[in-house]
Formats: structure tokens, sequence, C-alpha cells
């Protein structure tokens, strides 16, 4: 059974910058979209990007639109959550997940449509 495993996170000042990776074996990243979510202490899971394996297509939660960029490298099978501006209130634990479908239709928020995760990396913004 594979992994997605997720790296990149740590602590950062705000305003700050982090780029975060998610990573898996072979072409399992090619196959179907990958959505990156994240969990603040106490709070539910929210979904924050999804890239497509259909051109590459984009969509992210709209708090996030003009800060965080998704992206893919197929030759590295790794999608990366460019993170821009950050907050503290981006403080949690990131994680990327494989779906269901090739593109991020408007099911792209619903874990349920996930079905394998990694096992997420620390962001802590913090002065």
């Amino acid at each position: 059974q594979f992994q997605l495993v997720e790296s990149g996170g740590g602590l950062v000042q705000p305003g700050g910058s982090l780029r975060l990776s998610c990573a898996a074996p072979g072409e399992i990243l090619d196959r179907y979209r990958i959505g990156w979510f994240r969990q603040a202490p106490g709070k539910e899971r929210e979904a924050v990007a999804c890239i497509s394996t259909l051109f590459d297509g984009t969509t992210y939660a709209d708090s996030l639109k003009g800060r965080f960029i998704i992206s893919r490298d197929a030759t590295r099978h790794t999608v990366y959550l460019q993170m821009n501006g950050l907050q503290p209130e981006d403080t949690g634990i990131y994680y990327c997940a494989e779906g269901r479908r090739e593109a991020c239709d408007s099911g792209w928020p619903n874990m349920n449509e996930y079905d394998f995760w990694g096992r997420g990396t620390q962001v802590t913004v913090s002065s």
C-alpha cells in the first residue's frame, strides 16, 4: 500500500513563505486529482487547494486565492503547495490526499472523496 508523504513544514514568521511537497512512488500522483487540506488546532479539517490530472487545472478555497499556489512536477512525482503571506491563522497540519476523479470538480473540497492520505506536515506561523 503506497503512502503519500508530505514535507516542507516548519516555523515561519508572519508574512513569510513556505513550500510544501507531496510525494508518492511511481505514477500514483499522476492518476487522479490531488488535494491539499489543513487542520488547525481545535478545528475541523478544511480544503485548501486541488490540482487536476486534466491539464493540471487548479482550484482553491476562496479565502486562500492569491496567496497559495498548487503545482505539479510530473518528473519528480511531486505536488507542491507554495504558501505566501502566511498568517498565524494558517497554522495547522497540512495534508495531501489522492482523490477518486481526474478533475477538481465541485466535490473537490469533500474529504470523503479522497481515499489515500499522507500523515501531514506541521506549519506554524508565529513571531
